[in-house]
């Protein structure tokens, strides 16, 4: 199948200048031009907080977006770990797509939905991480629909601590133990940040373009196979790692400001 802006894109290669940053260049804006975009959020487009709850979203993240979903004619799309429903309320941005609980749960503009069912595993398993946390200051049990984070940012002490309890309970269980920064995560296997790659690119108005994906964790490197794989290219952001991803932003600051400089482009 032929890619909207497949032409363009060795063009681009050529002629644009970029940045190296420690071995992976920079991204030349002039990709999103043809492109379908889909960023990660805590990390990305907002720095990560000593709480989920503690996250700042500010006018200047709201606007790009917004520019940027308008310039791409809605194919943009938000691709997280975080509960779709809570991406949704910090952002309030309506008619956004979203993809929450690592591919868990897929939402479209027009309202359509995709979920997985609630596992039998959650709740048995929140109660023993509730337990094991009340005696470890600083150490955080995220809820979330479909699975339950351990967070331990505040308590770092207690990394080793916390990664051989979450083993500990998925010896036995139908659970996929993630890892992430500062954090160790129980969700559904089956499905990941690729996979809800893979389903947007497969509907409209995205099919047939190029899928461009920022992220910054462990988590994101799915997403940034699934982009490779239909002929787009990931952006880490953050310390340079090995990674699918072909290019590179330093943080948050540099991944806002390539955003606006990227909805220009595309308008």
């Amino acid at each position: 199948m032929e890619r909207s802006g497949a032409a363009s894109f060795s063009t681009v290669m050529q002629h644009e200048t970029t940045t190296l940053v420690e071995g992976k260049p920079a991204p030349p804006v002039d990709l999103i031009r043809g492109a379908s975009l889909f960023l990660d959020f805590d990390g990305t487009l907002v720095e990560i907080a000593d709480r989920p709850d503690a996250v700042i979203v500010d006018d200047r993240l709201r606007a790009v977006l917004t520019a940027l979903d308008t310039a791409l004619e809605r194919r943009l799309a938000i691709v997280t770990g975080r509960p779709a429903a809570e991406v949704e309320r910090l952002l309030g941005l309506a008619r956004l797509s979203v993809s929450g609980s690592h591919g868990a749960e897929i939402v479209w503009p027009d309202g359509r939905r995709r979920e997985a069912a609630p596992p039998a595993w959650l709740a048995p398993t929140v109660s023993r991480l509730e337990a094991f946390s009340r005696d470890r200051p600083g150490v955080l049990v995220e809820v979330k629909p479909f699975g339950v984070a351990l967070h331990y940012r505040q308590a770092p002490e207690a990394e080793l601590a916390c990664q051989r309890f979450a083993e500990s309970l998925t010896e036995t269980s139908d659970i996929h133990l993630q890892r992430g920064k500062m954090v160790v995560e129980f969700r559904v296997p089956g499905a990941d940040k690729g996979d809800a790659i893979t389903a947007f690119m497969a509907d409209r108005p995205m099919i047939g373009t190029r899928p461009i994906v920022f992220g910054d964790d462990l988590t994101d490197e799915a997403a940034f196979a699934a982009a490779k794989a239909l002929g787009g290219i990931g952006v880490l952001v953050g310390d340079d790692r090995p990674s699918e991803a072909q290019y590179r932003l330093a943080g948050v600051p540099e991944t806002i400001n390539w955003l606006e400089a990227a909805a220009r482009v595309a308008a």
